[in-house]
């Protein structure tokens, strides 16, 4: 088994590098961040207040979940562009937090990942926690200013002001958190995306990844 681990705060390319550089490798592709958020969604969905730990735990190992290149299904709904939206960007933060959550969340992505034979995988503790053992590492991060209007472009329905805010905010409860906080894995790669085009990064990368072959 071949795993990829991409992990980096928000913005910093990881999806968008993650998608390119699985076709460029011809190997499968697995966003962590929107099983977060589908978590998120699901939760809100059934009127469970995402700072609830228990409850919320209980959805995340109940609820019925699809992640692939045609999109996200929760519990049998097409929830692609609802996960994307300014509530649960909001909200996602204290449900990623949430141990039991994050339990339920890498038992999946590592039955994915036996499943595909491995695969780029990409969120803010793979190479950390969930795949320490991945063939290559690489820790993606950028400016603020330019993770803020990368992800002001991605979300259906909010500004730069308060997109530059919530990625502080997203920034600072990712790096503090008790469960597998965002850090630079042991042995990874640090790439800084802020003056490089996504061609270049995933070029970068995948030079890497014939390296190690």
């Amino acid at each position: 088994m071949r795993v990829i681990a991409i992990d980096g705060p928000a913005g910093s390319g990881k999806s968008t590098v993650g998608r390119q550089l699985a076709a460029r490798l011809e190997l499968t592709y697995l966003d962590t961040g929107a099983m977060y958020r589908a978590v998120t969604f699901a939760a809100m969905r059934r009127g469970v207040d995402p700072s609830d730990e228990g409850p919320v735990a209980v959805v995340a190992r109940d609820m019925d979940l699809s992640v692939d290149e045609s999109g996200v299904m929760v519990d049998g709904v097409d929830a692609t562009l609802e996960i994307r939206g300014s509530e649960v960007s909001r909200a996602v933060s204290q449900v990623a937090a949430n141990p039991g959550v994050r339990e339920e969340m890498r038992t999946r992505q590592r039955v994915w990942a036996a499943e595909h034979g491995g695969g780029v995988i990409e969120g803010r503790d793979i190479g950390s926690v969930g795949f320490p053992e991945a063939a290559l590492k690489v820790y993606l991060t950028a400016d603020p200013e330019v993770r803020a209007a990368r992800r002001a472009k991605e979300l259906t329905d909010a500004d730069y002001d308060q997109v530059a805010a919530d990625i502080a905010a997203r920034d600072a409860q990712d790096s503090s958190r008790a469960d597998s906080p965002l850090v630079e894995p042991d042995g990874a790669v640090t790439v800084d995306t802020t003056g490089l085009g996504i061609a270049a990064v995933v070029e970068l990368i995948a030079g890497l990844v014939e390296e190690r072959s």
